[in-house]
């Protein structure tokens, strides 16, 4: 199913080798204290256990991201050179373009196209941006799932599928980021081990959790999680169902179960949701949610739900509003 909204992907062939850039990629120091005027407070946008990052504009005129990395570790080392290779092995317009990096005088910086809408989360939740309606948010739902379509078909798992890690530019295309704890199918199979479990609490496959076995299908759980951030409005983990902090997994999935989805939505979309293109997003985003990954879909089905979801909202669109008598949920009847 491909909608009037639907973008035509073109993807790259698989493989599992990697490269580092080429010197080319590399960008001064001095260059980039120009940037940010020193990394001046003024330019600070960000915080994390990774390290800080910082707008800035290069000498050439285009703003950029700087992720100034923490490296008190051999940990933060080794996810500041696998977020370099992933990004400079694949390119595709829903992943977040890598610009360049810095690795001297001690400090170590990735440098990123500048997306001129933040992230995800930010419109959701916890600022005072303007509303996205219904369409909005599928399209940069079926924008994720094409990244991590991609991603999948290049054997390469996120670990840490979030909407603060789903950026977007200034058409609010989505684009994925933060690849530092990614892995590709070909180190899970050399290892032959369970590999250690990282992510974000309210975000983790319990799959991987319980058994510390990473697949394919723990970012789509991940992304599931994503979905019901997108149709609630709500964060991954907060006073849901009791007074108890509880997931908006947990808490989705007894609403589907009960039939009172509708309850759930984000009420700024009431009155502006077809009933059919909700009962598509939600099937698809419980669907995503299942205990166990045989029974969760692959990537390319969900982005095909999606993309079917969006269709079915395209009525609403087109439809003059006065000879529309479709009921719409939350409307008054």
């Amino acid at each position: 199913m491909r909608s009037k909204y639907s973008k035509e992907t073109t993807y790259i062939s698989d493989t599992t080798s990697y490269r580092f850039p080429v010197e080319s990629s590399r960008i001064s120091f001095a260059a980039l204290q120009e940037a940010t005027n020193n990394f001046n407070s003024n330019s600070l946008i960000g915080l994390g256990g990774f390290g800080t990052v910082y707008r800035g504009v290069l000498c050439d005129g285009t703003k950029v991201a700087l992720k100034r990395c923490k490296l008190e570790s051999s940990q933060g080392i080794e996810e500041f050179q696998t977020e370099i290779e992933m990004l400079s092995h694949f390119r595709h317009p829903y992943l977040v373009s890598l610009i360049g990096y810095c690795d001297e005088n001690n400090v170590t910086i990735l440098i990123f196209k500048y997306m001129e809408n933040g992230s995800l989360s930010s419109h959701m939740y916890g600022s005072y941006l303007p509303t996205m309606t219904w369409e909005q948010r599928l399209e940069i739902c079926i924008g994720a799932a094409r990244g991590l379509h991609y991603l999948r078909k290049n054997a390469v798992i996120h670990r840490d599928v979030k909407s603060a890690n789903i950026l977007l530019d200034e058409n609010f295309v989505a684009k994925i980021t933060d690849f530092g704890v990614s892995k590709t199918r070909t180190e899970l199979d050399q290892t032959h081990v369970s590999t250690v479990v990282k992510g974000t609490l309210g975000y983790l496959d319990p799959e991987y959790v319980i058994r510390g076995k990473l697949t394919e299908k723990s970012d789509v759980y991940s992304f599931g999680v994503v979905l019901f951030e997108v149709l609630c409005a709500r964060p991954a983990i907060g006073h849901y169902i009791s007074k108890g902090m509880v997931t908006l997994a947990a808490w989705a999935m007894d609403s589907h179960k009960k039939g009172q989805l509708e309850q759930i939505v984000d009420p700024n979309l009431a009155a502006k949701i077809r009933p059919e293109s909700l009962s598509k997003f939600g099937e698809t985003a419980v669907k995503c949610l299942a205990d166990s990954g045989v029974d969760r879909p692959s990537m390319g089905d969900v982005l095909w739900n999606l993309e079917y979801a969006l269709h079915l909202q395209e009525p609403v669109i087109q439809d003059d509003p006065e000879e529309n008598n479709t009921i719409l949920i939350g409307a008054n009847q």
